[in-house]
């Protein structure tokens, strides 16, 4: 199976973002490790599951070719898979202090790289490709930050 940048864009930006969103976010709500950890590998395995069969019925019901749908469903798979697998390695081996920012700097790098792919298929401006995704990621993070300080206060001020 060649690398088709349609299999890497279906999952591939939802997985890096939320792997940086959900490590920022519970580090913001002072998460235990183990916590971080297994959400990672609850998105990466769960969501990624229901994610796939989701674009899989999608193709289905745009009635594209049973062998191709099949094959963008894997591909989707393995790419969200993969990229939750690279966060949870980099967690594991890092200090938390240290792998909280390794990790945020990797998803970037990561969409940085994707987008880079997917702007030169297209014939699109790569560094206009990289600024959008880019700053579409830092509200989706901010936001999960913002939301592992608010909870916590909400909860002790209760």
């Amino acid at each position: 199976m060649t690398l088709d940048p349609r299999n890497l864009s279906f999952g591939g930006p939802a997985a890096i973002v939320s792997s940086m969103a959900l490590i920022v976010g519970l580090d913001a709500a002072t998460a235990a490790k183990a916590t971080v950890v297994a959400s990672l590998l609850i998105i990466g395995i769960g969501d990624n599951l229901t994610d796939s069969l989701s674009v899989h019925i999608y193709q289905e019901s745009e009635k594209l070719a049973e062998r191709k749908a099949f094959r963008t469903t894997v591909g989707n798979f393995f790419t969200r898979l993969f990229v939750a697998f690279s966060f949870v390695v980099l967690f594991l081996l890092l200090p938390t202090s240290i792998a909280i920012y390794l990790c945020v700097a990797w998803g970037f790098v990561l969409l940085a790289g994707l987008s880079c792919l997917l702007a030169r298929v297209r014939g699109a401006s790569v560094v206009s490709e990289i600024w959008k995704h880019s700053a579409v990621a830092l509200v989706v993070i901010a936001l999960s930050k913002a939301i592992g300080v608010w909870i916590p206060a909400m909860m002790s001020s209760s």
